[in-house]
C-alpha cells in the first residue's frame, strides 16, 4: 500500500459519526448493538445476523443479552422452532431503540457538520 500525504489525496473519505451512549458506567449502547438488531430484523435469527456481520454467535448473544438485562423490556422475542426452524424477531422495544439511536446519530452528525467542514478543509 502506498501512503500519500493528505495534500496529495484527491478524494476525501466520507465522515462517519457513530455515537456510543453510556447509559450507565457498565452499559453502553453503540453501533455494534444497533447494527446487530438491524441484522436480526433482516435475517430473522441471531446466528444469521451474526454471520452477516462477521461476528461469532457467542458475541452476538452476549450483546443481545446485555440489552435484555439492562432495558426494562426485551429487544428480541424468540420464535419457536419446528419444521422451518426457530428464529428471533425484534420487539417493539427493540425497534424503538433503533429509532432512538438513529435520531441521536442524525443529531450528532448535524451538530458536527461545521467542525467536519473545517477538518475536511484542513486535510484536502
Amino acid at each position: 500500500m502506498i501512503f500519500m500525504p493528505f495534500s496529495a489525496r484527491t478524494e476525501i473519505m466520507p465522515t462517519i459519526i457513530r455515537p456510543r451512549i453510556a447509559v450507565t458506567d457498565d452499559f453502553i449502547i453503540g453501533p455494534g448493538k444497533i447494527d446487530l438488531l438491524r441484522a436480526i430484523e433482516a435475517h430473522g435469527s441471531i446466528s444469521a445476523a451474526a454471520r452477516s456481520l462477521g461476528m461469532g454467535y457467542r458475541r452476538a448473544w452476549a450483546l443481545v443479552d446485555a440489552l435484555n438485562r439492562n432495558l426494562p423490556n426485551p429487544v428480541l422475542e424468540s420464535i419457536a422452532g419446528g419444521k422451518g426452524g426457530g428464529g428471533a424477531k425484534v420487539t417493539d422495544a427493540g425497534a424503538a431503540l433503533i429509532r432512538a439511536y438513529d435520531e441521536i446519530e442524525a443529531a450528532c452528525k448535524a451538530a458536527a457538520h461545521p467542525g467536519l467542514d473545517i477538518i475536511r478543509a484542513l486535510v484536502s
